[in-house]
């Protein structure tokens, strides 16, 4: 899976990566910039979603659609579909066009909106991948582990370098019965919850 990522992924995530990296150097406001995960973090993802049960792969915040070709590699391996969510437009964009150029459409489904108003519809969640606004991330935490099957994966990102934002989320995980929780302290440090 790693190890022969085809070209058309390549191109796009380097392309990517560059473009994030530009809008770091202009201080673009964290709206309007991509705000990706790091290379190491994406590498981490495709190993544990490729682990992760059958059923449905969800991703909370697309963006430019860098961590969902991650997240492609894995689901192309096992023959899954991932759906996606995003709610500024401006990123919809950008992350249909990755989609395309990445040659991922029929693995990827994107959807423009809230995620909030659509997750009670997933039943049998095995891998969910949450890297949104940090203020929701309680609100979606509490939508998709009720819903997530047995040994299902649930990554909450910047659960290190957003740790007060985020302590009470993470405290709560850590302490939930429902899940088995761990923070790991890879790229911005990911919070990574398994399903009992």
């Amino acid at each position: 899976m790693l190890h022969e990522i085809p070209q058309a992924i390549l191109k796009r995530m380097r392309f990517l990566e560059e473009l994030d990296q530009k809008h770091r150097e202009e201080n673009m406001s964290h709206l309007q910039r991509l705000r990706q995960i790091t290379p190491d973090t994406g590498r981490f993802l495709a190993i544990l979603a490729a682990g992760a049960p059958a059923g449905t792969y969800l991703e909370i915040g697309t963006s430019g659609g860098y961590s969902t070709l991650w997240l492609a590699l894995a689901c192309r391996q096992l023959g899954r579909k991932i759906v996606t969510f995003e709610i500024l437009e401006e990123k919809v964009a950008i992350a249909r066009e990755t989609f395309h150029e990445a040659g991922v459409e029929d693995i990827v489904e994107l959807i423009h909106g809230d995620a909030r108003d659509c997750l009670h519809d997933y039943k049998d969640i095995s891998f969910c991948f949450l890297d949104a606004e940090k203020k929701i991330y309680q609100e979606c935490y509490e939508l998709v582990v009720p819903n997530m099957i047995p040994g299902g994966v649930l990554v909450a990102d910047n659960a290190i370098s957003h740790k007060d934002i985020l302590h009470d989320m993470i405290e709560h995980a850590l302490h939930d019965n429902r899940v088995d929780a761990v923070v790991v302290p890879i790229g911005r440090g990911e919070l990574v919850c398994r399903k009992v």
